[in-house]
Order: structure tokens, then sequence, then C-alpha cells
């Protein structure tokens, strides 16, 4: 069996912007040659500042928006080349969880129906039949199954979510992308949406693409990371080597910015000078080179490509510099995934979740 589930190469999606009477138009690069491979069965996280093209990147690893150059390559398919009829029948495979569970639901349809709807387009199940299955999604993702005739805004943003993910799971898929599916959530609530998004990761065989902004919860839930800038990969690593060892200065500050949940110790942090360039108007050379504290007049003229870190295990940089730049002692790399305060909060959260799934299959068991 093939290892790579996804695959992206050379993969380019630019817009237009402006035009009228005075108005010039430009060009937005918003993703820019981006090749990665997502392993089967892992969970593949792309991280950035907003603006940096993970969102647009995402939307094109399931063909929503079409690519203006390059390949999505899904089980040994091109989605970029397929006609209609080609794509609707892998849809099943590839599903999608949006970052506003709200407006991604349809007010007037009732759980069951959003629910039932993947079920009614994908199968052959009988309405007798997809009532059962309906019911069974939403007791594993944390809902009370007599909430089926209920609405949207009769639900909170967690249930929500949950029913997005429930409707997500309904067709059986075997790649999950979730575009930041837990930034509008509360905190105590993301814990509990992490912790359900990995169960149902083992439960069903799911590979899972994650974009988020969040670093902590990154490294809570991903195998492997790839940092996104300007529409650009500039480093991709497994979790632990991207925390305790990045190589560019852009993944550096990225980490250095997470707070540090121990008073009195220092966060470290890495400052960046300069404002954040627009995307229509990029800087020649290297795109991090006008924020860079590194940069050269070679980083000034030549972009540099992805390549091998020199550390094994896949880790990849693009920056001409990255062998003799300094590594900043960051105190969220310290050994140990996370601190024994976060230890504590997600063990209390996980708790509380297990306690009501229990609860919800105890009432629902015949």
């Amino acid at each position: 069996m093939n290892d790579i589930i996804l695959e992206t190469r050379d993969l380019h999606r630019r817009f237009t912007v402006g035009g009228g009477l005075f108005a010039k138009t430009s060009t937005i690069h918003a993703v820019n040659g981006v090749s990665l491979a997502v392993r089967r069965g892992e969970t593949f996280a792309i991280v950035g500042e907003s603006g940096c093209g993970k969102s647009t990147l995402a939307r094109l690893l399931l063909r929503l928006i079409d690519a203006s150059e390059g390949e999505v390559i899904y089980d040994g398919q091109d989605l970029t080349g397929l006609d209609a009829a080609s794509l609707r029948a892998l849809r099943s495979d590839l599903q999608f969880i949006f970052q506003d569970p709200f407006s991604s639901l349809n007010p007037r349809m009732s759980v069951e129906a959003i629910i039932g709807e993947p079920l009614q387009v994908h199968t052959t199940l009988t309405a007798s039949e997809r009532r059962g299955k309906v019911a069974d999604l939403m007791a594993r993702v944390g809902l009370r199954p007599e909430m089926a005739d209920r609405y949207p805004h009769e639900f909170s943003g967690g249930q929500r979510q949950r029913i997005c993910i429930a409707r997500a799971l309904a067709s059986g898929p075997k790649l999950l992308i979730g575009d930041e599916p837990v930034s509008a959530l509360d905190v105590s609530v993301q814990a509990q949406i992490v912790n359900l998004l990995e169960d149902l990761k083992h439960e069903f065989g799911l590979t899972l693409v994650i974009i988020a902004h969040d670093l902590a919860v990154i490294r809570h839930m991903s195998d492997r990371i790839a940092v996104m800038y300007l529409g650009e990969v500039v480093e991709l690593a497994d979790t632990e080597t991207l925390f305790t060892s990045p190589r560019h200065p852009y993944t550096q500050a990225l980490l250095a910015s997470i707070p540090v949940p121990v008073p009195g110790q220092s966060a470290g942090r890495v400052v960046l000078g300069g404002d954040i360039p627009s995307p229509s108007n990029p800087p020649k050379g290297c795109k991090f080179n006008t924020r860079c504290p590194h940069a050269t007049d070679l980083c000034r003229t030549t972009p540099p490509p992805l390549q091998d870190a020199g550390q094994g295990a896949g880790h990849q940089v693009a920056c001409h510099h990255h062998q003799t730049l300094p590594i900043p002692v960051l105190p969220i790399a310290k050994a140990g995934s996370r601190s024994p305060a976060a230890e504590a909060r997600f063990a209390m959260y996980r708790a509380a979740t297990d306690i009501q799934n229990k609860s919800i299959n105890k009432e629902t068991t015949p």
C-alpha cells in the first residue's frame, strides 16, 4: 500500500484583485509553489499567521477552489484533472470541517437532515436506516440523539462543531481536513474537540490535515508540521523536531510567541522588525528577508529552495543560512510534550468528555 495518501506538486493559486475605471489590477500569489506529501493515517498540521495562504491551500487540497498551476494527487489520482462526475465520486472519501460552524450549517435544516444529507447522496440506505445512522453519529461525537429535530441556532458553538464533525463522518471519509476547527470555540471546548478528533482518527482510521494558529494545540495532536509564510512552505518537520530544533527564523519567532504557562519564567521572545509585506507585492529573494534579523544580500536577491535541514527525519527548511543560525532556547521546547499544568488541564477535559460520552451511550443503549 502506498504510504502517501495526499500530495501536492508545485501548487499555485493566484487571485486578481482591483481593476475598474481608475484602479489597476494586481495579482496575489496566495499559494506559491507548494509541494508536500501527507502520509496515510497521520495528523499533518499547516501553521502560519493570518494571510499566509494556509486556508487557501486547504481548499485547494479538496478542490473546493481550482489551482492556477500544479497538481493535487489523492491516492494516485490527480484531482485537478478530474471532471465533475469523477470528482463527485471521490467526495465521500474527502471531507472538510470549516472554521465557523454556524455559517457552515444550513439554518433551515434540522440536525437530522444536515447529518443525513451525505448519507442520502453517497449511500443507498433507507430513510429508517439513515435515521439510525444519524443517531449513532450524534452519540459518537457527544450529542444526544433526541436533539436531532433541533436546528443549528439552538446549539452552542462547541455543539455546532460536533454537528459538523458528525456530518463529515457520515460519508465514511478517509481524509478529513479541518480549517482551524477549534479557533472559534472557548478554550475548554477546544480541548474537548481536539480530543474528540484524536479519538475519531483512531476509531475510523482517518488521515487528518489540520490548519491552525494555536501551536500548543498543534503540538498536542499533530505528527508533522508545515510552516507557511506568504504562500510558501518555509519549514517542514515532525512535531518534536520542529519544536526542539527550529531552523527557520520565522518558525523560531512563531514558537517564541507561545505564552509560557509558568509564572516568572521568561518567554525568550524573538522580536521581528518591519511590517508584513503585501502579498500582491512580495519581496524579492527570500520573502521573509524584510523581517529577518539574519538577512544578507543573498537573501534579498535569491529565493531559497526548500531543502534538507541536515537533521534527518524529513526535516526541510527554506533558508540560505539555516546551518549557521543559532537556535534560541525556547521554554516550550524543553523536554516533555506539555507542562504539568497543561497535562492536568487536558486530563481534566479528557475525563469530562469521557463521562459525557459514557452518559450518552448509557442513555441511548436499548
